[in-house]
């Protein structure tokens, strides 16, 4: 349980919508509310929770914004109130233990692990949101030392000779492959940032490249070359630059690939992606491959139809014989358009999507999430999504003392509750880490492009999950889910997002008249991007199977020989652009989840929301179905009751190979966000 906490708390959580309405003080329409005409939707005038939503986000030098700095600690822990504290903190930790003095304690221990594991998480998952987020440099130092020192004891608790036995022999050699596979992923991440070698570019070959200031040029030149240059020549000389490799950086790539193997050799298994993939919804390579093979099937013909077109462009530009082949010039012939809302709105201010949102401010903590049947939900902070403090039942804690040893200053602090049908549960805390500029007198509310809107809803579905998550354990709270799956509740916002019924609800005055109008900014290159992930996908797979520790594996040969046999654009030789796939580490055998959600997601859609989007019982089918369960209930049996299919519950090959089959290619979400 120890071992699957640690990946969960170690997994950064990322990635969409969320217009639950989560009170019943406004009468007009809502996401999970009363049904709307499937061809307009009138609103009614925002209620008074929604204008203080408004006015907390867009008016500067409100009250709110003064009581966020208040210095009681960070996320009410009082001993962390400086760096050096928070340094302490693995101190106070490291020496809990899990007793097993009598056969009672032993019958306890499962639940003990678990409130364990929560304590340590919360440690670990509070030192990743600060040393990403924390503008003050000596508290994103102290949370690096943090991070690691507990990551290295966690790896030392998860074998445990007292509860992972089976490694009794092998512990060391576990906990070094775990911390050596944990170095390599950091340094490969910081290679897939570092620049590369720079293309010399004379500047009569930009000739008709249209000036976009100095500012535009040292920003974007690159981007600028290959989407807009008309001569072929500089796009290929930055298309290689930008794709050419180091010896180290593959060699970083190949060490952390072959550590992952051999970790999973250690522990019985064939390949990390076995060893990966076994509490997955996948549950083998194999099944993830059939549903692979189904998806490409199905997309192959629209990418080729796509690809013809913009080969014909590119015949036509620069009058070669019917149909060149696109090698280098995909985003020139098809560049790729901002997205856009597919209705008319007035601008975007950051208190408009909030209360589109529909968060209630509580008299108690501003900004805490409030359900009308259940009460306090949670806490969102706040465009990545962190899990500070997970929900878990707490009224059947054991608080013997010879049962479990804490730190009881870091667990009171930790214990913020409240009561449910269920039983008494831990008050989770999530945070939304924008980006986005405060409100200022002189310029006024923040206005959000549509792009930070759309990832904005896709963060706060991740939150949505995790607040209204209620598991017994925290293990298994919110997005502590199966990888394959955490991404359903967010891409499903993304549809909600796009719809004329939901985007009524950004009116704060009940003025607009919304009227369907189809889809808008329709990519007719979606279909080469799917295909494009779908490859990527199975270069993932291809770099976590048994073949890593053949002596003779060669990632960028591996890579070529996939273009050439299931590509649509040749693989260009002399590149090896797998060294700039950042998700190899963090989504190792697992980068086929996102595609994976976005099939069920468009599914769910299309079958339950799509006809009547703001239908209050089909939302609390969903979130009763799927959302409150979190990773405690298998998905399969989740999506094939929300859908009604008996025949997806098994989540066999045949399962798999199913959801491949559903298309994905008319779906809102954008290629590439996870």
């Amino acid at each position: 349980m120890l071992a699957k906490a640690a990946r969960n708390a170690l997994r950064k959580h990322a990635r969409l919508p969320s217009r639950l309405r989560l009170d019943a003080k406004r009468e007009a329409p809502h996401l999970f509310c009363r049904a709307a005409t499937a061809t307009a939707t009138v609103p009614l005038p925002a209620s008074r929770d929604d204008s203080d939503i408004i006015v907390l986000f867009d008016q500067p030098n409100v009250a709110q914004w003064a009581a966020s700095s208040s210095s009681t600690g960070l996320f009410g822990h009082p001993v962390l109130t400086s760096p050096s504290a928070f340094n302490a903190l693995p101190t106070l930790l490291s020496g809990a233990r899990i007793a097993r003095e009598s056969r009672e304690e032993l019958f306890k221990v499962v639940k003990n692990l678990d409130r364990l594991s929560d304590l340590l998480c919360g440690v670990i998952d509070l030192a990743e949101l600060i040393r990403n987020a924390h503008p003050d440099k000596a508290w994103v130092r102290s949370a690096d030392e943090v991070y690691e020192q507990l990551c290295e004891f966690m790896n030392v608790l998860n074998t445990h000779v007292g509860l992972y036995e089976v490694l009794h022999m092998q512990r060391d050699r576990f906990v070094s492959l775990s911390t050596e596979i944990l170095l390599l992923g950091r340094q490969f991440l910081n290679e897939t940032a570092t620049a590369r070698a720079p293309a010399v570019i004379k500047p009569e070959e930009l000739q008709g490249l249209k000036d976009m200031g100095m500012g535009a040029r040292l920003r974007l030149q690159a981007q600028m070359i290959m989407r807009a240059a008309p001569a072929e020549e500089p796009r290929r000389k930055v298309y290689m630059a930008a794709n050419a490799s180091s010896p180290e950086q593959v060699e970083v790539l190949e060490k952390l690939l072959r550590a992952r193997g051999e970790l999973a050799r250690l522990v019985g298994k064939s390949s990390f992606a076995h060893m990966t993939l076994g509490d997955k919804m996948a549950k083998s390579p194999e099944n993830v491959q059939r549903f692979l093979d189904a998806l490409l099937d199905h997309t192959r013909p629209y990418a080729r139809s796509a690809l013809r077109t913009l080969s014909v462009r590119k015949q036509a530009h620069l009058h070669t014989p019917p149909y060149p082949t696109i090698q280098l010039g995909q985003d020139y012939y098809c560049p790729p358009e901002p997205p856009a809302p597919p209705v008319a709105l007035p601008p975007l201010t950051l208190g408009t999507v909030f209360m589109g949102i529909s968060l209630r401010l509580a008299d108690v903590t501003p900004g805490e999430v409030v359900d009308e049947d259940s009460g306090v939900l949670g806490k969102p902070s706040g465009a990545a999504h962190y899990t500070v403090r997970c929900s878990r039942r707490v009224d059947d804690d054991d608080y013997d003392k010879a049962a479990m040893q804490t730190s009881r200053v870091f667990e009171a602090a930790h214990r913020r509750q409240f009561s449910g049908q269920e039983g008494t549960f831990q008050l989770p805390v999530v945070v939304l880490l924008c980006e986005f500029a405060r409100p200022t007198v002189g310029r006024g509310p923040t206005v959000l492009e549509w792009h930070e809107v759309m990832t904005l809803f896709h963060e706060m579905g991740h939150a949505m999950h995790s607040m209204i998550g209620r598991t017994e354990y925290q293990n298994v709270s919110g997005t502590r889910c199966a990888t394959d799956f955490v991404e359903l509740p967010s891409i499903l916002m993304e549809h909600f997002l796009n719809s004329p019924a939901v985007l009524s609800l950004f009116d704060p005055n009940g003025s607009l008249y919304i009227r369907q109008t189809g889809n808008h900014h329709e990519d007719p290159c979606r279909s080469i991007d799917t295909h494009t992930q779908i490859l990527l996908a199975s270069l993932d797979q291809i770099y976590h199977s048994p073949a890593v520790l053949d002596s003779q594996f060669n990632s960028t040969t591996a890579l070529a020989k996939l273009y050439e046999m299931r590509g649509l654009i040749p693989y260009v030789p002399g590149t090896s652009w797998q060294t700039q796939f950042g998700h190899l580490f963090g989504y190792g055998a697992t980068y086929y989840s996102y595609l994976f959600d976005r099939a069920i997601a468009s599914r769910v859609w299309r079958k339950l929301f799509s006809l009547d989007p703001l239908n209050r019982e089909t939302g609390e089918r969903f979130k009763r179905e799927v959302l409150r369960h979190g990773g405690g209930k298998d998905p399969w049996n989740m999506v094939s009751t929300l859908l009604d299919s008996p025949d997806l519950r098994a989540g066999d090959a045949e399962a798999m190979e199913k959801v491949g089959k559903w298309r994905i290619e008319d779906d809102v979400s954008l290629s590439g966000r996870h």
